[in-house]
């Protein structure tokens, strides 16, 4: 480990390898998901997720995918605004429950409804079924605005790492298909290039938590039948031809994490186009940081910053 770490990162970082957790490219899909699982039910019990008004489960239906959906309201009364959020995991792993506390800490901390969705996985459904799952999920909710109490001109998308790759496509999506309209976009530690590997991959290719260089390159393998199809914007949207007309934005990135410098690339290029954008770097922070709550002081400041960047956007 290095001195750039925050002590509390090292902390766990050092019960990880004491505990001798495989690293994720060494497994299986299957083993990555039940390895997942299993760590995501050990933090519940010793963090309880925070009570919520209302969360039930639910599906978005024919038309939609079927994507299966899981819905928290911070108030059981009146219209809220709405945050469609898509879990991490690299295209492979991840689901409803892995994000049940950071849904719920999310959802309380900003005041609002969130629908947290769960997207189909590779490699069983390689790109781009898990782009399309996203965005029926989000057009879902904005028909539904009256049946779930939500206000259709407050629509944020939010999403970390994978999810905040598929949060950036949505964005694109719904400004060229006009369909719904995107209020806000919340991009914690994207992918925004999956064709090309920054200097970040080098910096922090291995010794700095879940994701390494190694393990990247294992997801994408997972996630496209043809590799050419990194070049794509809905895999790629870095790549996308102009990234003019987009909502607000707020992106973080951890400093210690393979994918900082494209993360810190697509707010400095969503600036350049003329959308209004803020970028927070979280120093001595690794990837995944934003679900160490209760035990990284800077989870929390993740979360609160979202809250503070939303109420400004959407007044």
């Amino acid at each position: 480990m290095t001195s750039e770490l925050h002590p509390q990162v090292q902390a766990i970082l050092a019960k990880v390898e004491e505990a001798g957790i495989p690293k994720i490219h060494t497994l299986t899909p299957d083993a990555s998901r039940d390895l997942i699982e299993m760590l995501s039910n050990a933090r519940r019990e010793d963090y309880p997720p925070p009570e919520l008004a209302e969360v039930y489960d639910s599906s978005t239906g024919a038309g939609y995918n079927h994507v299966p959906v899981r819905i928290y309201r911070a108030e059981a009364e009146g219209v809220q605004p709405v945050i469609v959020f898509y879990h991490g995991g690299g295209f492979v792993f991840g689901s409803l429950d892995t994000h049940d506390t950071a849904a719920r800490f999310l959802c309380r901390t900003v005041g609002c409804t969130l629908v947290s969705v769960d997207y189909r996985m590779a490699p069983e459904h390689r790109f781009p079924v898990a782009v399309d799952d996203a965005y029926q999920a989000a057009r879902w909710v904005a028909d539904r605005a009256d049946r779930l109490r939500i206000d259709p001109s407050r629509i944020a998308v939010a999403g970390d790492s994978a999810g905040g790759n598929i949060s950036a496509v949505v964005a694109l999506m719904a400004r060229d298909r006009k369909a719904f309209n995107v209020s806000a976009q919340c991009l914690i530690y994207p992918a925004t290039n999956t064709r090309d590997e920054f200097d970040s991959y080098r910096r922090y290719a291995e010794g700095y938590g879940i994701l390494e260089s190694h393990g990247m390159r294992w997801f994408l393998d997972h996630y496209f039948e043809d590799k050419a199809h990194a070049g794509e914007w809905r895999a790629s949207p870095l790549l996308a031809e102009s990234l003019a007309g987009l909502p607000p934005a707020l992106v973080q990135t951890a400093e210690c994490d393979v994918l900082q410098d494209e993360g810190r690339a697509y707010a400095d290029r969503l600036t350049a186009e003329g959308v209004e954008t803020e970028l927070i770097d979280y120093k001595g922070m690794v990837h995944g940081f934003f679900g160490y709550l209760g035990l990284v002081d800077d989870a929390e400041r993740a979360h609160r910053d979202i809250a503070a960047f939303l109420k400004r956007v959407w007044g």
